[in-house]
């Protein structure tokens, strides 16, 4: 086991760069903490684990080395182990192989044609983003696709509000919002009701991140969701409810 006690240390450093998107783009691992999280995931890891973190205050996690060849152990001191265990959780770290997320060029977007409905975020809330995505693998979308506005999938906050799955459902990162194609369904304060739209088999669903909202092209649909004293939901709570139509009989496929 190794023992790190000072914050100039190579790896510790890197690990601390695990907690913004710069980081997580150089390293290629991610930081999963969360005692029901990684308990979760240890009963049936599908991601290689790279180190496992704790303190002297903490017990190693029964982690069988000869199934994770390259799992090393560390130990940190209490101040820098604080550092690291940004969301408070007070239990061992992880860090993972991050999924692979796919690419697509602005010149593939605006031809893509998906076989079932997909998700496309430009959500800069690394919370709402998270949740989101794991509305959408309750609600069976195939993948999302993160527009080049939305925030990195892997930051720790995002994976805990996600519950795990953005570990766990494909995702792609594609150009700008503004290089979408205007065949996208758009959800939007001042389109057709929801409850009177049939849902075709494939697409993409477009949410517009909250306050600055979507651009003002006119997309072949556009849906609101009527409310009453409101003016407008949480995105995560309007495409959680679009969703939901979908699926329900009233949601009529054609």
């Amino acid at each position: 086991m190794l023992q790190i006690a000072s914050n100039q240390n190579d790896t510790f450093k890197t690990l601390l760069g695990l907690t913004s998107a710069k980081g997580l783009k150089k390293a290629g691992v991610l930081l999963l903490s969360g005692e029901k999280l990684i308990r979760e995931f240890l009963r049936a890891p599908h991601l290689a684990i790279h180190y496992e973190i704790s303190t002297t205050q903490l017990k190693p996690l029964p982690i069988p080395v000869a199934e994770h060849p390259k799992l090393e152990r560390l130990q940190l001191s209490a101040e820098l182990f604080a550092e690291l265990d940004i969301l408070g959780t007070h239990f061992n770290l992880l860090v993972l192989e991050q999924p692979i997320i796919t690419t697509l060029t602005t010149e593939e977007v605006s031809t893509y044609n998906p076989k079932s409905l997909e998700v496309v975020m430009p959500i800069g809330d690394p919370g709402n983003l998270g949740a989101l995505i794991r509305s959408c693998e309750a609600f069976a979308i195939p993948r999302v696709i993160l527009t080049q506005e939305a925030a990195h999938p892997f930051l720790p906050k995002a994976i805990k509000a996600s519950a795990g799955s953005v570990l766990r459902l494909p995702l792609a990162r594609g150009p700008a919002l503004r290089n979408f194609p205007s065949s996208c369904i758009a959800l939007d304060m001042d389109g057709e009701p929801l409850n009177e739209f049939n849902w075709p088999k494939t697409g993409l669903l477009l949410v517009g991140e909250e306050g600055a909202g979507l651009d003002d092209r006119k997309y072949k649909h556009r849906l609101r969701i009527p409310t009453t004293g409101v003016e407008s939901l949480n995105v995560v709570v309007a495409a959680s409810i679009a969703l939901a139509h979908r699926v329900m009989p009233k949601g009529r496929n054609k």
